[in-house]
């Protein structure tokens, strides 16, 4: 019997790096032990803020990949600013206060006349190539992932073209999510961007979301069905780890400017002039992209001297890091818009036997799953104390060499069992 064919349309595919490619990228591993046929469609000539070649070898040998030329904007704005047009395009946006008037242009620009984002120019010749594609193949079933959200524009042509099911797979959310607000969009951008999503919303067949508050936002924009599959960890083949001998505390991911945790920064302070033996153990190790103002607080607070910032690294360095370390740090933004967000390293953090110290806004959906899954300790942004008080403790347990984390119940977020979730969505 032939297999289902699923096809899945998304601009992040290795060599990109981040947290973006993840996803689709275990999902198409594991849909073939399903029955399940993937093909992918992906730009021939991507602008990617960060490339790690090392995961070009995870790509199944059982899925067909399709490419297609792309224009982005980025191409020719690189010529006046590459640093700024690749951290723009990370969503690395610059404070507000600290902005040059090139910072506020680029922004005016992404946001005003690239609706909803800067791949916009991939939709039109995507449909016209897919269109074709999917008669001559006897496709049914389509999935687009955003962002960039821009993709779910093809889905939408591509559903009232052709008798397909459509599933509309939001990673992060739309007008919600935390840079959208540090676009400077105009009223009528920002009209435009609340009417496109209420279209893609209401003509996709299925949402999938990753988290439970992005479920309850979409459910006020639309009646069609939403269902909840988180981002998960695999398994890692990488070689058993020798623990940090400092008393690391680790952030592996992209540290944005909005991010910054200044009870995090208070609370080391703190405990270096409390505990005469802090300042020989402490070491922070940021991992990934980290903004300007993140190194600067950390210099203001006078903790350059314990800084280890190692810069991105690959992904296969960032889990054998994951493992070393003695505490994982996990930060989401303090605003109500990213209570929705569940980053996707956290699933690798929960799989890694380090404890993690998360600092969110409260009521934030990863806190629930930490305190489930006993792999952390959550705080909101007014707990300094408590945080202050978690980090002695990790650190005295930490001298007696009984530092870990007891994790339970992570079998259900491992990225088999979240694609045969998805497998049952759509067969």
């Amino acid at each position: 019997m032939e297999p289902k064919k699923l096809l899945i349309i998304t601009y992040y595919w290795p060599p990109s790096g981040g947290p973006g490619v993840q996803r689709w990228l275990k999902f198409v591993k594991y849909l073939p032990d399903f029955g399940i046929q993937p093909i992918v469609y992906i730009p021939e000539n991507p602008t990617y803020p960060i490339v790690d070649e090392n995961l070009v070898k995870e790509v199944s040998d059982k899925a067909i990949i399709l490419k297609q030329k792309i224009f982005e904007p980025y191409q020719l704005a690189s010529f006046l600013s590459k640093n700024k047009t690749k951290k723009i395009s990370s969503g690395i946006i610059p404070n507000q206060k600290k902005q040059s008037f090139l910072d506020k242009t680029f922004l005016w620009i992404r946001g005003n006349l690239f609706i909803p984002d800067a791949r916009v120019f991939w939709v039109k010749p995507s449909v016209a190539y897919l269109e074709k594609y999917i008669l001559e193949n006897n496709i049914d079933t389509i999935v687009t992932s955003g962002p960039p959200h821009s993709l779910h524009l093809i889905g939408l042509e591509l559903k009232q073209k052709l008798d397909l099911k459509w599933f509309a797979d939001f990673r992060d959310p739309w007008t919600t999510i935390g840079y959208h607000k540090s676009l400077r969009l105009s009223r009528f951008a920002a009209k435009k961007h609340k009417a496109l999503e209420h279209r893609v919303l209401n003509t996709a067949d299925t949402v999938i979301v990753t988290s439970k508050t992005t479920k309850t936002e979409f459910q006020a924009i639309t009646t069609k069905p939403i269902v909840v599959i988180t981002n998960g960890y695999d398994t890692e083949e990488v070689g058993k780890q020798t623990l940090d001998s400092k008393f690391s505390l680790a952030h592996i991911g992209s540290f944005l400017s909005e991010r910054n945790p200044l009870i995090l920064w208070e609370s080391l302070v703190e405990l270096l002039h409390e505990i005469p033996d802090f300042k020989s153990h402490l070491e922070v190790k940021l991992i990934g992209a980290v903004s300007q103002e993140v190194l600067e607080t950390i210099t203001q607070f006078g903790l350059n001297s314990y800084l280890n910032n190692l810069g991105y690294v690959s992904h296969a360095e960032a889990i054998a890091h994951q493992r070393k370390s003695q505490v994982l740090l996990l930060i989401e933004i303090d605003s109500e818009d990213t209570k929705s967000i569940i980053p996707g390293k956290l699933f690798e953090y929960m799989v890694s036997n380090r404890p993690i110290v998360a600092i969110g806004p409260n009521g934030s959906d990863f806190a629930e799953i930490i305190t489930e899954t006993n792999t952390g300790v959550f705080f909101d942004y007014s707990e300094k104390m408590k945080l202050k008080s978690v980090i002695l403790d990790f650190y005295n347990q930490f001298l007696e060499g009984k530092l870990q984390a007891n994790g339970v119940g992570l079998q259900r977020y491992s990225r088999k069992n979240l694609t045969k979730e998805l497998v049952q969505l759509i067969q």
